[in-house]
This record gives structure tokens, C-alpha cells and sequence, in this order.
């Protein structure tokens, strides 16, 4: 696997739209659902105060408070937006259940407020996230929940998006604290997943894996952990011109993954669980055809990248496969289509000989 240092990050991708195409996808899936409260709403809080971590540095996230008039109003809201989010609605629980924080981050392109909700009952937490809604998240977000092993939980209304948690390690903390102390074997599986993962990206155009946008979770399997990675950011959906975006391995944060990958695998194990990963993927594309072809659809029908970097991206990945549909596509959602298909028509070569 290579690491490249060269700028590969355009310097801010603006939000797009939902179009009526997505709309009516969105509201199909049941993903479309009527809220009490806005992302704008959120933004009326009085003043705020900066969050630390366990180690006393700035985690970047600042907890806001509301005045005493606006408070009982937005707590009201955002347990009722727990409710539709994770149950049906009933708001019969509300009364145990208590927001202990409202936090918002500044850094980034979505700029999300994260609300901790705690049943009082139990102190059971969890946390959610509302943010503005962008095409390009919610392509990517999508994607993430057709493509991947994971499935996703998460509202559009209007120009606010709300989205449930990822638990994990961040990756950024995981490479410096935890990764040092793994085991040789574990090292290995981490190397594993990294490619997996690698691919996974590269093949449905999910950009900007750096080391704080995915997390690892660790699983106990008989006695052992198993690791795995999960993305955890979706707005780098399908925008970026230069193919290496949609590589994670290319991003400086992520060099030490790229070290140990070089450490612990040979290049015939690399390509069998990139091949592995093809496969999963390819499976998945099968399995989920109708959807996938809907939201495709809306893609192809919509504007979520500029001319440059679909001609950019479109001709790079024609000069990596060769194949003549990607010189053909038109938007990203033709791209996407392209590089979909060839991994399913591979796989089909294959399976069928």
C-alpha cells in the first residue's frame, strides 16, 4: 500500500440541496419524517463553555446552554426526536428521559450539535447528532447502510439532517493510544481490516477517511478482540476530482495504518482481502439492486459535485480500469453507477465460469 503526502483536499466543499428525486427516496425509505425542531433552533443557545477530554485537551466540541425560556422548549424537542429516531414516536417515556448535554463543534464542514439524552431510570445514555442537511451526506450515508456491514439510523426533515450515534474509538485516539499496545496477532487483523476498509471506500467514492472520520470497534470473540473500522463521516460523498480522496491510505493521518499494513501483510494476502472485499461488496450491490438502482437514480439527476472534478475523477478512474463507461459518465452519479457496475460485472465473470 503507498502513503502520499501531496494535498489531496479541496479547501471546503459546499452543502448541496436535497432535490425532489432524493425527497421522494427519503420519504419511501421512511428516512423523510416530520420534527419538532430545527438545526437552526439549536443555534440560539446563550453562550457555551469548551469540553476537555480524560487528558485536558480541547476536544474542539464547546457544551452550550440555552436561556431558561428556550431550554425547556428545545429539551421538550430533542426527546421527541430521540423517540422518532430510535422507537415509533410514543412519548410516553419522555418524562425519564433527561438531555444532559447539548454540544456543538465548530470544526469541520457540518458544524453538528451532539445531544446526549440519558434515561433517568437507568442512566443509560446514547448520544445523536443534528445537523444541516447536505445531498452529499445523505448519498453517502445511504451508501453506507445499502454497501457496508452496518446499517444506519437517521432523519431528513427539511434543512435539518439528525443522525444517530457511531459508537467506536475515534481513529485518530486509536492509533496513538491503543494501537501501540496491541498484539502482534491483533496488529495483523487490524492490518486486515485497514485494507478492507481501504477498499470499501475507494469503491463506492466515500473521500476524506482521515484518521478522526472513522472509528475502530472492538469485538470479544471467544478470547480474543476482533477490530473493526467504521466510517463515521459521510459528507465526502462523491465530490472530490482526484481518485486518491477516495483512498483512506493516502491521507498523512492514516500513515501508521499504511506501516503496519506494510509490516504484517505480504502482497498476495493484500490482494486477497482486497478481492474478499470486492466480492462483500459486489454481494451486496446484488442483494440490494432495486434500492441501490433508486438511489442512483436521484444521483444521476442531481448536482453534487463541480464539472472539473467529475471530468478529473471520471478520467482518472478510466486510466485505473480501463473501462470506456467511466469516460462516458456525465455527474457523479454516472460515475458511481460505472464504478458499481464494474465491480459487479467482475464479480459475475467470475462466479459464472
Amino acid at each position: 500500500m503507498e502513503h502520499s503526502e501531496e494535498k489531496l483536499m479541496s479547501k471546503k466543499k459546499p452543502a448541496f440541496p436535497i432535490n425532489h428525486f432524493l425527497n421522494d427516496y427519503l420519504i419511501e425509505h421512511s428516512r423523510n419524517i416530520k420534527i419538532p425542531i430545527f438545526y437552526e433552533d439549536l443555534l440560539r443557545f446563550q453562550g457555551s463553555v469548551v469540553v476537555y477530554d480524560k487528558n485536558d485537551e480541547d476536544t474542539l466540541w464547546v457544551r452550550v446552554y440555552f436561556s431558561e425560556f428556550d431550554r425547556q422548549e428545545i429539551d421538550l424537542s430533542l426527546k421527541k426526536v430521540y423517540n422518532i429516531l430510535h422507537s415509533n414516536g410514543n412519548e410516553d417515556n419522555i418524562q425519564y428521559l433527561n438531555i444532559d448535554a447539548v454540544d456543538y463543534c465548530t470544526f469541520g464542514n457540518s458544524k453538528p450539535f451532539r445531544v446526549k439524552v440519558r434515561n433517568v431510570l437507568n442512566d443509560n445514555y446514547t448520544y445523536f447528532y443534528v445537523k444541516k442537511t447536505d445531498a452529499s451526506r445523505v448519498y453517502g450515508l445511504e451508501l453506507e447502510h445499502i454497501l457496508s456491514p452496518y446499517n444506519l439510523n437517521f432523519l431528513v426533515y427539511k434543512d435539518t439532517l439528525i443522525e444517530e450515534h457511531i459508537a467506536g474509538i475515534p481513529g485518530d485516539t486509536f492509533i496513538k493510544e491503543i494501537l501501540p499496545k496491541c498484539t502482534e496477532p491483533q496488529k495483523s487483523q487490524i492490518a486486515k481490516e485497514f485494507v478492507k476498509f481501504n477498499e470499501r471506500c475507494m469503491i463506492r467514492l466515500l473521500g476524506d477517511m482521515r484518521s478522526y472520520n472513522y472509528v475502530i470497534v472492538p469485538t470479544h470473540d471467544f478470547d480474543s478482540v476482533v477490530y473493526k473500522i467504521r466510517a463515521i463521516d459521510f459528507d465526502q460523498q462523491c465530490f472530490e476530482g482526484k481518485f486518491k480522496v477516495y483512498y483512506p491510505q493516502f491521507f498523512k493521518e492514516n500513515y501508521p495504518m499504511v506501516q503496519l499494513v506494510g509490516n504484517k501483510l505480504q502482497e498476495n494476502s493484500i490482494e486477497q482481502y482486497k478481492l474478499e472485499e470486492r466480492s462483500i461488496v459486489a454481494k451486496r450491490i446484488l442483494s440490494s439492486e432495486d434500492r441501490l438502482n433508486e438511489l442512483i437514480f436521484c444521483m444521476k439527476n442531481d448536482e453534487i459535485s463541480n464539472d472539473a472534478n467529475i471530468e478529473q475523477l471520471k478520467m482518472q478512474i478510466h486510466d485505473f480500469t480501463k473501462d470506456i463507461s467511466f469516460k462516458k459518465s456525465k455527474n457523479m452519479g454516472e460515475v458511481l453507477e460505472s464504478a458499481l457496475d464494474f465491480v459487479r460485472r467482475n464479480y459475475e465473470d467470475v462466479t459464472m465460469r
